[in-house]
């Protein structure tokens, strides 16, 4: 009979490595456990914030609070801490903000369920209960939703609520009924249809953040051509991404010999004589705007102010697909059929002063929901995440507009769902009701987090909400001004029920994604090939 060796049998490559079981499990704890503590600090109207500065030539410096940012800044190689930054990104891209408390919810309920584990409780059973919290947790903030769609003045109040509850934990907190008021107009252009294209926002050094305004038309940051009209009334653009600098020799990977100077001036004449006949199919348009996305040389600049046409060159990609969405016309490549070409349109062109620096202005454009915030500011680094802030501000009021429906913040909807949890908690038998409770704990950790980032007693606080809500008070919350419990309802701190769903639900899922790994395998590095022809 043969005999079975004991040594184990390594079926990896060599290189490659594998943690099992209570190693792995710990593993992913410790990495998303760590992500949740190094951005809870950025939550609440009182979070601080982060410099990040990254290692280039460069060495660029970015202050900010955005949980995304931070996250999508940092190198990380911990497995679990990844799935925790990706879970952020989703959510800045799904509902623009909740980034911070996302992460942190599902960071919470990970230390939750390390204490579970460590009583020998089945990650299984801690999911199951899990899934049922969040449902009870789902049903109780779509309970506690209120929605004024209805009354549009009550809806009006409840967007400028929501811009201000968002600026709250912001840089632009100082400035928050400015920027409101700037967020929630430039929203309401867009007449519903929530797409954020139409916005254009604009960067300029100088100033401070309070000069910053709402211009109701396009801003290009771009300059006209030489000797070119600087103002045209009932604007026919033609917006185009072609080469307009064949008026110098450039025959790539040919060799041209010549006996005579003569001759490289008929080569730069015929280049000249193609490059005047693309300039006059052009103009056969009917144009008095020219907008391309590539550099327009010289002579064929002339051409254009021969002919009274404004040209424009070297409008980036960004700012031409916007140009080409906001004035109603089409990137067009070739020019044979002007028939096909759909033009843009608007009733005045003209370059404005912004600070130091001209511009040029699209007014009465074809989209009429189009706008341009223009940001002002004293360093890069401050307008920056004002952009971010705003950026974050427009996504929720957006995502409101398509789903009126509303929650009260400051805590308020934390407890109400942890109070939720805690009563389903009572009511169900086994062990499945140790991870409710753990999960009610996690819930009512986010009010407290909140409380310590501003300096206050945070036992104190969050005991007096939790009674208040077990006393029927269902819109009390943390007042972070005067560090008590107040009435959401009336202090306006009102969230976007969507962004609420959407960090309960991510978090969860999260949690239970990192809950459920009993292994981690990393693969062998690859092997460097020398280079077999060195230079």
């Amino acid at each position: 009979m043969a005999s079975l060796s004991l040594a184990p049998v390594n079926i990896f490559k060599a290189g490659a490595d594998e943690e099992r079981a209570e190693t792995a499990r710990l593993s992913s704890f410790i990495g998303a456990i760590a992500i949740g503590d190094l951005v809870k600090s950025t939550l609440g109207p009182k979070g601080m914030d982060k410099i990040l500065l990254s290692t280039g030539r460069e060495g660029t410096v970015t202050v900010t609070n955005d949980g995304a940012t931070i996250l999508k800044a940092i190198g990380i190689d911990n497995p679990a801490a990844k799935i925790l930054v990706d879970m952020s990104k989703v959510q800045d891209d799904e509902v623009g903000d909740g980034t911070t408390s996302v992460t942190v919810l599902a960071a919470e309920l990970l230390r939750e369920a390390e204490l579970l584990i460590a009583r020998k409780i089945h990650p299984q059973t801690i999911i199951a209960g899990w899934r049922d919290a969040t449902k009870a947790a789902r049903d109780a903030l779509v309970k506690s939703a209120v929605d004024h769609s209805e009354n549009e003045e009550q809806f009006h109040k409840d967007l400028m609520n929501i811009a201000e509850t968002t600026l709250s934990s912001k840089l632009l907190t100082h400035h928050k009924a400015h920027f409101t008021k700037l967020a929630v107009d430039a929203i309401l252009r867009l007449k519903g249809s929530g797409n954020l294209e139409a916005i254009h926002v604009i960067k300029k050094l100088g100033g401070s953040l309070i000069d910053s305004y709402l211009d109701e038309g396009f801003l290009l940051d771009k300059k006209i051509g030489v000797n070119q009209p600087k103002r045209i009334e009932k604007a026919k653009i033609l917006i185009a991404n072609t080469g307009m600098d064949t008026d110098k020799i450039k025959i790539f990977g040919s060799r041209v010999r010549v006996d005579s100077t003569a001759k490289v001036a008929e080569i730069e004449q015929a280049e000249k004589e193609k490059m005047k006949e693309k300039v006059e199919r052009i103009l056969k348009h009917g144009i008095n705007c020219f907008i391309n996305r590539q550099l327009i040389y010289n002579y064929p600049e002339q051409m254009f102010a021969a002919a009274g046409v404004m040209a424009i060159e070297h409008a980036d990609f960004a700012g031409v697909e916007r140009l080409a969405l906001v004035t109603g016309g089409e990137i067009a490549s070739t020019f044979d059929h002007p028939e096909l070409v759909k033009l843009g349109s608007c009733k005045l062109i003209e370059e404005v002063m912004i600070g130091e620096d001209k511009l040029i202005h699209f007014s009465g454009v074809a989209m009429g929901e189009a706008c341009t915030i223009v940001l002002r500011g004293a360093t890069q680094q401050i307008i920056d995440e004002a952009e971010r802030s705003l950026h974050d501000a427009l996504c929720v009021l957006a995502q409101t507009v398509k789903d009126t429906r509303t929650v009260y913040g400051g805590g308020c909807s934390e407890m109400l769902m942890a109070n939720a949890v805690m009563e389903l908690a009572k009511r169900t038998p086994g062990k499945e009701s140790l991870a409710m409770e753990s999960f009610a704990k996690a819930l009512s950790t986010l009010p407290t987090i909140i409380a310590d980032n501003a300096g206050y007693d945070s036992a104190d606080l969050v005991s007096q909400l939790r009674a208040a809500h077990i006393e029927g008070k269902a819109t009390c919350g943390l007042d972070m001004r005067e560090g008590a419990i107040g009435d959401m309802a009336s202090l306006g701190v009102v969230e976007s029920f969507q962004v609420k769903r959407q960090v309960l639900l991510s978090a969860a899922e999260a949690a239970e994604v990192i809950l459920r790994v009993d292994d981690i395998i990393k693969a062998a590095p690859r092997k460097r090939v020398p280079d077999r022809y060195p230079c």
